[in-house]
């Protein structure tokens, strides 16, 4: 394994902790530094995915006292029930669809096209709900949570299984509009992540089961995703905890601009020298 792998690796998993919990597309991001880089990681993307379990893992340890309240709370508190109950219906619809539709995302959406797209796509959605839309607030706790509103910010992350829509926007953008105040939406969207990064890093894990193998009794790529993993929880952490106030103070308008950036920037890479040349 070389170094310049490992440090690929160490920027991916930076690029990750970074992007995961903001409304930006974290896996839109890996794709298109991936192929930006030419980085060599393990087969069938499980590099991109399996790295985004370091930065869930930063949500359980930053979160961990109102994580171990919910559990040991279940039978004796309500809004535990409740806060359960939101997360399971909201992560249903991606576990489902996602199962069923695995290949064609993997092997057609997973594309720096796309992904540029939304991207772009995206940043208009975020501009627009914030500046024209203007939702008014009704829920101000995640136990206050609904199952029939769970059940609806679960469809819009299905949004999420085209790379580049994000999964964080697409949960915090049909949350706003559902009518969730911008700091639940925000720490609902960390909350539905753990279930649902979980389940897609442990499904990706098995379909390549082959493909990875064992060389030596160790994983194939296993350091490389180590490593990534290592950088993606650390960087993470100081994300969450500094997410909250941030969006408390200027909202989600410089997401929406900085997605259009981006996009628009990719997009000119990929295809201005196949117009001039």
């Amino acid at each position: 394994m070389s170094e310049t792998t490992l440090l690929s690796a160490a920027v991916l998993g930076l690029v990750e902790g970074l992007t995961e919990f903001l409304p930006v597309s974290s896996t839109g991001h890996l794709i298109l530094l991936v192929d930006l880089i030419g980085f060599q990681g393990p087969p069938g993307h499980v590099f991109e995915v399996v790295i985004q379990l370091g930065a869930i893992m930063a949500v359980c340890v930053v979160y961990f006292r109102r994580l171990a309240g919910v559990v040991f709370g279940l039978p004796v508190d309500r809004g535990a029930r409740q806060f359960a109950v939101a997360v399971v219906l909201a992560f249903l619809p991606a576990a489902v669809i996602g199962v069923a539709l695995h290949g064609v995302i993997k092997s057609v959406l997973f594309d720096p096209t796309v992904v540029s797209v939304a991207l772009i796509v995206g940043g208009v959605a975020i501009l627009a709900i914030e500046r024209w839309v203007r939702p008014v607030p009704r829920v101000f706790a995640v136990e206050a949570i609904r199952p029939r509103t769970a059940l609806a910010i679960g469809l819009f992350q299905c949004l999420a299984m085209v790379p580049g829509v994000s999964r964080a926007g697409a949960t915090i953008i049909g949350s706003l509009l559902i009518g969730l105040e911008r700091r639940v939406a925000a720490e609902f969207s960390f909350f539905l992540a753990i279930p649902t990064m979980l389940g897609a890093s442990v499904y990706d894990l098995y379909k390549n089961r082959d493909a990875l193998g064992l060389v030596d009794g160790a994983f194939v790529g296993g350091w490389v995703i180590a490593v990534g993993f290592a950088v993606a929880f650390v960087v993470a952490a100081l994300v969450v905890q500094t997410l909250i106030a941030f969006i408390s103070r200027h909202g989600f308008t410089p997401f929406g601009w900085y997605r259009i950036a981006l996009g628009g920037a990719m997009l000119t890479l990929l295809y201005w020298p196949a117009a001039t040349g």
